[in-house]
């Protein structure tokens, strides 16, 4: 086999904090930041059937005090919910809940939005030994480090080696994957 089909080191990549992995008072920036396009805004407005003009109608949000369209609120809070997943999570068992969620700044089309999150607390769950309840502070802010929503969000979390595995399947390498690869078939 070439070396391309046996790796003398396999090295994981991240895969999400367990409910061990949670300390109170721990801040995770995430990492990716995301530039909200108008089709995101228009799009979100169509599937949720929000007729609030402002949010996709030129002219009309064009005579409002911001001059432009505003996105929708929630493409914000699901856009941030997103960003931190693979810090918060990942391994998640179920959301309890958004509490506390505020828009103290608007979104606009073409802003970028990144976020942050703060370990609030963790605890072990009284009726199930095989996750923990984790409360985080989740914020997020554009290009100019401007806060456009905070929240609050409460995740039951799977304990190390008590949730759903991921996928454990490994490459084949056949005939036509060498050939497409430039890998040679060597003597085994």
């Amino acid at each position: 086999m070439t070396t391309a089909e046996n790796a003398t080191r396999s090295v994981p990549g991240w895969d999400g904090r367990y409910f061990e992995d949670f300390t109170v008072g721990d801040l995770y920036r995430h990492p990716l930041g995301r530039t909200v396009l108008p089709v995101d805004n228009s799009w979100m407005t169509l599937l949720t059937q929000n007729t609030a003009p402002i949010h996709f109608d030129a002219h009309y949000a064009s005579q409002t005090q911001w001059g432009k369209p505003l996105v929708d609120s929630t493409f914000t809070l699901a856009l941030v919910t997103g960003q931190s997943v693979t810090d918060i999570s990942q391994h998640v068992m179920a959301n309890l809940g958004w509490d506390r969620v505020r828009l103290p700044n608007p979104v606009f089309e073409g802003d970028t939005i990144y976020s942050q999150s703060e370990v609030l607390s963790s605890k072990d769950s009284a009726s199930r030994p095989d996750i923990g309840i984790v409360t985080v502070r989740t914020i997020g802010y554009n290009q100019e480090g401007v806060i456009v929503i905070t929240f609050e969000r409460t995740i039951m979390v799977y304990r190390r080696g008590l949730g759903p595995e991921t996928a454990s399947v490994q490459p084949v390498w056949d005939d036509r994957a060498r050939k497409a690869a430039g890998i040679s078939r060597s003597a085994n």
